[in-house]
């Protein structure tokens, strides 16, 4: 019941700036964390950062200073801003929303966007 969709993902040259948005729908979950992962071709999936839902976030080291994650909870949207992007930064970037049914948590994947950073 509840359905998570990227966009924003596009070819940019290094150096420029992406801002990625996770549209989540549904009605109205309780969404405590939520979290961008991304996967390079052949590689396995790694955590991007997260938000809370007190608005606390976390990166990983590798986009600390250059990436910041928000969230519009009045709109069910979250955003990935990605500044200064490097070649290294090629990879389907997904959106991870966890929410909570009562006590039972659950958590819901986007079919990803895809980030090209290319000269």
């Amino acid at each position: 019941q509840v359905q998570v969709e990227e966009s924003g993902g596009d070819l940019v040259q290094p150096g420029g700036s992406l801002r990625l948005s996770c549209t989540i729908s549904g009605d109205n979950p309780t969404v405590p964390l939520v979290a961008w992962y991304r996967q390079g071709l052949g590689k396995q999936r790694e955590l991007v950062g997260s938000i809370a839902s007190v608005g606390t976030t976390s990166y990983s080291d590798s986009v600390k200073g250059r990436f910041t994650i928000s969230r519009d909870k009045e709109r069910n949207l979250a955003y990935l801003q990605m500044d200064s992007l490097k070649p290294e930064d090629t990879a389907v970037y997904f959106c991870n929303v966890w929410t909570l049914n009562g006590t039972t948590p659950k958590d819901y994947w986007g079919q990803g966007t895809q980030v090209t950073v290319s000269s």
